[in-house]
């Protein structure tokens, strides 16, 4: 005996045998310190009882002995959370004291030998930190000793937190499933592939006096009328094969009504086949009984026509007949096919057909009652007249529907009113004359006088507006003229003292001579720009451009420009729309108006600016000759100062008329003002009252798109180039001054005194990189007419025009012409370099866009070596026009046809040295004409310009194969290599 008790004291160090992490724990716990004692001194079935809790994969917890000291598993440590290690051998109350009320029962309950079991049970645990409600499975077992006594309570815990959140989840959706479903007007249910009923809405009471609780479990057979199941069973069989399912039949509800229904059985398709079938049933007894009674009514609308003798017809929302129309085809022998679509048309007069046609369009287009009155051939050829009503069904979305229409006989009522109508009309005539004798003696006699007086006064105000129109006009002639001499003088100075700057480099005193005089050249310009601004025969390069905003950025200008002593407000209205104006124009009206207020404050006030959107009606209009009625941004520039006296009002846009003291204003800056903005298309106003200020409003059109994009200037160094440019200029001195400045920016230069000269310099074959032309010069050929000439020799040319006054040759409405490039006179030498690299990059960019480089000089002369006479087949117009200019700015002479057999007839009238075909053609094959050509003229050479990028079998082998899309550059090549094979064959 003592034997085995020295084995079991020996074995208690290595006990409990494995039990994970708790298991290492309880062998490690200094268990003397508990009331338990030392393990060597625990009962056997302790011990037991341990070992199997430790290696249990159940959480469990051992609540051991009076003071319930707590010996648990892994499992169990996982629910402890961060109780966990102290609750082992701790005491149940100080471990769990937040349900220490709970245990304490179901312990006492346990010591006194009861079995427990609480399923889904939620606490309240602090294990975390904080309270968290948790769901437990809970079963506690009573351990006896051998005595029969209990030592202690086993429990068994199951965590079902996430299980329970996610039926409670379930629930919740079954739920508002129901609820949806109980609020759709219709039937909802869902029958199993047994036709047992899974799901019922409460719509089942009101179609088969069932509730959902009684449907749901049930067989289709048991809750609809057997006679109707009988009907309903193929239908849900072929459901159950996964056919969708869609019937209109009545249903006799549970009151004995019987109510038309739409019944669908849609499948429930899943991977493994059909699951179920969603049973859905929708009353339409409502719409049933309105198509009903609209049959009926439309028969008695139909009975009501043929009484009257009309003629019933319908025709389609977009107005044509379709469909059986028997009252048409009984009226004009038109078959079926005859009078579908608009057919119809061919049995009304032809002289009514097209008006008849053209007023039913109109009526369609805007969905009102058509009424109308043409003449009809009757089946019998007799043509009669009838009266047209048609009215349009309107859907309830606001579309037409359909047409209904009568046409009801009316010859014999036309000829009756016709006759009462002649004789009316003739005694008619005879009254009306002798009223309107009388009424015009009497009328003559009583205002005869306001009559003449009223006359007098319109033609006088007429005169005065037309006399002020031509005096403006005549001035604006005057000074546009007086600009356009002026400029080409001032060029000639300008231009001369920048080539004397160069020769004068560092003689300081001669620099500042000629920077003066350069200075008073400006001040000239600026007067000549301000004399075409009155005159609108200054040339406007308009943007889209937001007029707050641009204002908004002239503010520091305006301030340095004013001084400290005038104070300037800004009022920019929300929702500002955009103008098409030009912006310097707008800058130099703004200055110039602020200057005058400036002057007219002397110095010291207020200046308000506004700018907001304004609407000109008729009304407006017609009070101003000059306006158009329409949508206006209106710039606004209101001062304090002494105010415009009346009778000087009406000169103030007069130019060189100014109210400032001799001496200080040119006159030019009000006039400028009216002459831009006129030319802009808007309208000047001005306010004015002496001692208080004056107010002036600029009306600048609005624009509907975007505001254009603000261009950077170029700002670095003058640079010249190596390109050729032909100079066109009649004025001589302004000629050579440009001359030599182009020389001295390094351009081959050539020059012509007119346009006439001009053509014969790009005629004779020199490549040429820029035209620079006058607009105004003298001759027949005008420099539009010179520009288009050379593009036909040569389209790589770029072009850029100047001058002082533009009339109309490039410029329409006050605008320069889409793409055109002008430089105005005088310009500066900076200015002239500018531009130049200006234009010739945007030629350079439009070759790189193309894909196609410009054809060089060295590249014209080789072309013009070799002239061929040549025949260009090509069915699509463009591209043969396209090519034909290729063509002959390669120096060939060029025949065109747009089949083969046009080519085949030039073929036999003229020789021909090389045909340039597409393969396509309308008539025949390309490689077929190209056989036909060479029995005719067997040395002909071949170019085939055709899309594909392979060669065919038919296509010859000497022959050359262009693909489109070509330039000007693969077609010489092409040319030459046929040339090349004609010549070594």
């Amino acid at each position: 005996m003592g034997d085995n008790m020295a084995l079991r004291i020996a074995s208690a160090a290595e006990w409990p045998i494995g039990g994970g992490e708790l298991g290492g724990r309880v062998r490690d716990f200094d268990w003397s310190q508990t009331s338990l004692g030392p393990v060597s001194t625990w009962p056997q079935h302790l011990r037991i009882k341990v070992n199997s809790i430790v290696n249990s994969p159940i959480p469990q917890v051992l609540m051991w002995g009076e003071d319930h000291l707590m010996i648990y598993n892994d499992g169990y440590a996982e629910i402890a959370g961060g109780y966990h290690p102290q609750a082992l051998g701790g005491r149940v109350p100080d471990i769990w004291p937040e349900i220490w009320d709970w245990n304490k029962q179901v312990l006492e309950a346990g010591f006194r030998g009861e079995v427990q079991a609480f399923r889904d049970q939620p606490m309240v645990l602090n294990r975390a930190g904080k309270p968290e409600t948790v769901i437990f499975d809970l079963f506690y077992t009573p351990i006896y000793a051998e005595d029969g006594t209990v030592d202690g309570v086993l429990c068994t815990v199951l965590e079902n937190t996430e299980k329970f959140d996610a039926l409670s989840a379930l629930a919740e959706s079954r739920s508002e499933l129901v609820r949806l479903t109980n609020a759709l007007p219709i039937l909802v249910g869902f029958v199993d592939t047994d036709l047992v009923y899974r799901f019922a809405n409460d719509a089942y009471m009101e179609w088969f006096g069932r509730s959902p609780v009684e449907v749901v479990g049930s067989r289709v057979s048991e809750i609809i009328a057997p006679e109707y199941f009988e009907q309903r069973l193929p239908l849900l069989r072929r459901a159950l094969a996964g056919e969708t399912i869609v019937t209109d039949s009545p249903i006799v509800r549970p009151d004995g009504k019987s109510r038309h229904a739409e019944t669908r059985y849609v499948p429930r398709k899943t991977e493994n086949g059909v699951e179920g079938i969603y049973v859905l049933i929708i009353d339409i007894d409502d719409r049933k009984r309105f198509e009903l009674d609209l049959a009926e009514s439309n028969g008695r609308f139909r009975a009501a026509v043929d009484a009257m003798h009309g003629v019933l017809w319908t025709n389609s929302a977009d107005g044509r007949m379709v469909g059986e129309q028997p009252g048409w085809a009984a009226l004009t022998g038109q078959g079926y096919e005859e009078y579908q679509g608009y057919g119809w048309a061919d049995a009304v007069h032809p002289e009514d057909r097209v008006l008849t046609v053209s007023a039913w369009e109109a009526a369609v287009a805007e969905k009102r009652t058509f009424i109308h009155e043409h003449r009809v051939r009757r089946q019998d050829g007799v043509w009669r007249s009838f009266a047209i009503r048609a009215v349009p069904l309107i859907a309830k979305d606001g579309e037409i529907a359909e047409w209904v229409g009568v046409h009801t006989d009316v010859t014999e009522q036309r000829i009756a009113e016709q006759a009462l109508l002649e004789r009316s009309e003739d005694l008619e005539r005879q009254v009306h004359h002798r009223q309107r004798a009388e009424d015009q003696l009497r009328q003559l006699n009583e205002n005869l006088e306001s009559r003449v007086a009223e006359e007098i006064e319109e033609r006088r105000k007429a005169e005065a507006k037309l006399q002020q129109s031509q005096k403006l006009e005549t001035i604006g002639k005057l000074t546009g003229g007086v600009a356009h001499d002026f400029n080409n003088l001032l060029q000639v100075v300008a231009g001369n003292l920048q080539l004397l700057m160069k020769d004068v480099s560092g003689n300081e005193r001669a620099e500042r001579r000629v920077t003066n005089a350069l200075a008073g050249v400006s001040r000239g310009a600026k007067l000549a720009s301000q004399l075409l601004a009155f005159g609108r025969r200054q040339a406007l390069d308009p943007k889209v451009i937001n007029v707050g905003r641009f204002v908004q950025g002239m503010d520091d200008l305006l301030r340095r420009s004013l001084g400290e002593a005038i104070e300037i407000e800004t009022v920019i209205a929300g929702g500002l729309w955009n103008s098409l104006v030009d912006p310097t124009n707008v800058e130099n009206a703004l200055l110039n108006l602020a200057i005058n207020a400036r002057d007219a404050m002397d110095g010291a006030g207020k200046l308000t600016i506004e700018v907001g959107n304004a609407y000109l009606d008729d009304d407006y209009a017609r009070a101003h000759d000059e306006v158009t009625a329409g949508q206006y941004v209106v710039l606004s520039v209101t001062d304090t100062g002494t105010g415009i006296p009346g009778d000087i009002l009406q000169h103030v846009f007069e130019p060189f008329f100014s109210t400032k003291e001799e001496g200080k204003g040119t006159g030019l800056g009000l006039s400028m003002v009216h002459g831009f903005v006129r030319q802009s298309g808007g309208h000047v106003k001005l306010y004015s009252e002496v001692g208080h200020g004056t107010t002036v409003k600029m009306y600048l059109p609005r624009a509907t798109q975007k505001e254009d994009r603000e261009v950077v200037l170029q700002s670095g160094p003058i640079v010249g180039g190596t390109e050729t440019i032909l100079v066109v200029e009649d004025d001589d001195e302004v000629r050579e001054t440009v001359v030599e400045t182009l020389t001295d920016l390094g351009y081959k230069v050539l020059k012509a005194p007119n346009a006439d000269a001009a053509l014969n310099v790009v005629e004779a074959g020199i490549a040429i990189d820029l035209l620079f032309t006058d607009v105004v010069m003298p001759g027949t050929l005008k420099s539009p007419e010179l520009a288009k000439k050379a593009r036909e020799r040569q389209p790589d040319i770029a072009v850029l025009y100047t001058s002082g006054y533009t009339e109309n040759s490039i410029v329409h409405g006050g605008r320069l012409d889409a793409g055109v490039e002008l430089l105005s006179k005088p310009y500066t030498r900076e200015a002239l370099a500018r531009k130049l690299r200006h234009v010739l990059a945007n030629r350079a960019q439009r070759f790189q866009a193309s894909g196609s480089p410009p054809v060089t000089a060295s590249h014209v002369e080789e072309a013009r070596a070799l002239s061929l006479s040549i025949l260009l087949v090509e069915d699509d117009m463009l591209i043969r026009f396209n090519t034909a200019e290729m063509i002959a700015e390669l120096g060939h002479s060029v025949a065109e046809a747009g089949s083969g057999s046009e080519a085949l007839e030039l073929l036999g009238s003229r020789a021909i040295d090389l045909i340039v075909t597409d393969l396509g053609l309308p008539d025949m094959d390309g490689s077929q004409l190209v056989t036909e050509a060479r029995t005719r003229q067997a040395s002909v050479g071949v170019v085939y310009a055709t899309g594909h990028d392979r060669r065919s079998a038919a296509i010859a082998s000497d022959a050359v194969v262009v693909t489109k899309p070509y330039g000007t550059e693969d077609l010489r090549i092409a040319i030459e290599q046929a040339w090349n094979a004609v010549a070594t064959r």
